[in-house]
């Protein structure tokens, strides 16, 4: 039997999407607040702007709750806040990965508002954004391209399409200044993420070169660095590596995705 539309947007958001890697506030533990989930309220500092993440339940006055269908489709793959709420029309910060989203399948977007829609409203109230630099997102090939489902019986077309709405290349692509290189740098790694703790945390090498990169890891050892965080050599890897959503995949998903990153060429 098929997933409901808001089985599919359940599956969705708290996986491959990994929405509450950022929605979602967490303890002085690092765990998620189970009874504010999706609620916002994460800050994220960076040169170009100072934001709190956003409340996604239905709550109306400080959620999402009085948005409509199109409104919300319109912030995930545009990036952009409705023109009746708080802060009309204003544009969501760059880590909203808007430019990846601008892939979401029709029926995956219905599936997506669906589930939020259905989720527990909580009273949330965060702070405006502020916005040091003007918002930018790099265009992402594969989401500008789309994907068309009917070639998704090629385990690495599907592959592509999931690493894509999963946004993996935001941070795994080379990083320089603010500006992501999707076109020679895909893949790459290198970018620092301060946030992560003491010394940071920088993103992996995921093409396909033996030595750099995951070419010479096997199957196996990809999956256990997706869905529990460990890597080839045992380490644990860093936040904002979101593999606790990632363990929820479904094996076909994940055996897809693996697929997908064989393909990605090799880069040192």
């Amino acid at each position: 039997m098929a997933d409901s539309a808001i089985e599919r947007g359940d599956y969705l958001v708290n996986t491959i999407l990994a929405c509450g890697n950022c929605h979602s506030p967490r303890d002085a533990n690092g765990e998620i607040i189970k009874d504010k989930v999706l609620s916002g309220g994460r800050v994220f500092s960076t040169p170009a702007f100072v934001v709190t993440t956003s409340n996604i339940t239905p709550d109306p006055e400080t959620g999402i709750g009085d948005w409509t269908d199109a409104e919300i489709k319109r912030a995930l793959i545009e990036g952009i806040r409705p023109e009746h709420h708080r802060l009309p029309g204003v544009p969501l910060a760059a880590i909203m990965p808007a430019n990846f989203y601008k892939a979401l399948l029709p029926e995956d977007l219905d599936a997506i508002v669906a589930y939020l829609r259905s989720v527990k409203p909580v009273r949330n109230e965060i702070s405006d954004p502020v916005y040091k630099a003007p918002v930018h997102r790099d265009s992402y090939p594969d989401a500008e391209s789309g994907f068309d489902k009917s070639t998704f019986t090629d385990p690495v077309k599907r592959g592509a399409y999931l690493a894509t709405i999963g946004h993996c290349m935001e941070c795994h692509s080379a990083w320089s200044r603010g500006v992501s290189d999707f076109k020679t740098g895909l893949g790459r790694g290198g970018r620092v993420f301060a946030e992560a703790g003491p010394g940071g945390a920088i993103a992996a090498n995921i093409t396909s070169d033996r030595t750099a990169g995951i070419g010479g890891w096997t199957d196996q050892e990809i999956a256990r660095a997706i869905t529990h965080g460990v890597s080839r050599d045992g380490r644990m890897l860093k936040p904002p590596m979101g593999y606790s959503f990632y363990a929820g995949l479904k094996e076909s998903d994940l055996a897809d995705i693996l697929a997908y990153l064989r393909t990605v060429p090799p880069l040192q």
